[in-house]
């Protein structure tokens, strides 16, 4: 049975309305003031409330406002009861939060339909609110599903660390690093174009597919021919027209020496040097178009020496276009120069640069997914 909470400072309105709303089969509660009406609904969390407009203390826009404020009864339907029949004065009400009217004097049969419409439309948004969690909660495991994929940092044989954060509950960023043998690490960041669900499913394919080395006849080692087999298999034309950049690289430990390829993704940065006056910093990027877009698309390797004391940092562009207070978007130079910085203050786990980061986006959450992964060869 619905509850319905009626406030009105007139014992006979309040009277009246009762008897109306019990003939009708509802449990009715009631309130003589605003101030014991917010106090019933916060208790009850009625239906549905009919709450007069004109009452001393709190009048019925304040109690309506305050209604709407509260979490809890986001879905209880509002009425306001007045004698106030004017355009302005209903706009006034709109705003306030209220759901409907009724003008005194009250007719029984106008009463009992808005009274109906009203629990129909609660009932709703009832059933939306819980469709909505239930998709919530859907999307949250689906979020500690894809985080369980993601690699484990490391300390052995080579100090590997991340940071992963979505711009919502799953994104469109994945990476991996595995041993292809004991002297060969390989290791990736894609970043797939857009965000949430569809984003997501594109990039775990790619880990799974890489992961399992289902690719036939690839030579894993190479890393244009790794982009070009993906880029053969996941054409946006059979793929909802969805695309990623990425950025592999085959580290052989033994010669130190690392070759790579990139498809449209930002540059990894290399950082050497033991001190802030010997500091080497080399941008590794190879020209590629990003993976799905053009089936004939060409990728090429690059070659590098790892140095000792040396530290790669491979991230998604979510990590340096940030919107700042003024309106300006940060960069990449500042974002190398804030990875400069920070590697010298031995921040193996990305706490300095994410913190900073976290200061410098005005907004509550990032507007792209934010990976960054850091290697030191030391």
């Amino acid at each position: 049975m619905y509850q319905i909470l009626v406030i009105d400072d007139d014992p006979a309105v309040l009277i009246l309305l009762k008897r109306m709303l019990v003939r009708q089969g509802y449990e009715v509660v009631a309130a003589t003031n605003g101030e014991d009406g917010i106090a019933q609904a916060y208790a009850i969390q009625p239906a549905l409330i009919i709450c007069d407009w004109m009452m001393p203390g709190l009048s019925g826009i304040d109690v309506c406002q305050l209604i709407k404020a509260e979490a809890n009864l986001s879905t209880t339907f509002f009425i306001l009861l007045t004698s106030l029949d004017s355009i302005a004065d209903r706009v006034k009400g709109l705003d306030a939060g209220a759901d409907d009217f009724i003008t005194k004097p009250i007719e029984q049969n106008e009463l009992q339909a808005r009274v109906r419409a009203g629990l129909r439309l609660h009932q709703l948004s009832q059933d939306l609110q819980t469709q909505k969690q239930k998709l919530e909660d859907e999307l949250t495991e689906a979020a500690e599903y894809v985080c369980s994929l993601l690699p484990p940092p490391t300390s052995q044989p080579l100090n590997i660390n991340y940071k992963f954060i979505p711009s919502r509950q799953l994104g469109g960023d994945c990476f991996d690093y595995y041993w292809l043998d004991p002297d060969y690490l390989a290791l990736y960041l894609l970043d797939a174009a857009g965000h949430g669900l569809k984003a997501t499913l594109p990039s775990i394919s790619v880990l799974n597919l890489l992961r399992s080395r289902a690719l036939q006849n690839l030579n894993y080692y190479q890393p244009s021919e790794v982009l070009k087999a993906l880029n053969e298999t996941f054409q946006m034309n059979y793929q909802n027209d969805k695309y990623f950049t990425i950025w592999y690289g085959v580290y052989n430990r033994v010669k130190r020496q690392l070759i790579y390829s990139s498809a449209g993704h930002p540059p990894a940065i290399l950082i050497s040097g033991k001190s802030t006056t010997s500091t080497e910093v080399k941008l590794l990027r190879t020209s590629g178009m990003p993976v799905g877009m053009f089936p004939d698309a060409k990728y090429i390797d690059g070659f590098c020496t790892i140095e000792p004391e040396s530290s790669l940092y491979l991230f998604s562009d979510g990590a340096y276009e940030i919107t700042l207070s003024n309106g300006n978007l940060w960069g990449l130079e500042e974002f190398i120069r804030k990875l400069v910085s920070s590697h010298h203050t031995f921040d193996y786990y990305l706490n300095d640069i994410i913190n900073y980061l976290t200061i410098l986006n005005v907004k509550d959450v990032f507007d792209d997914d934010l990976s960054i992964m850091r290697i030191d060869f030391s």
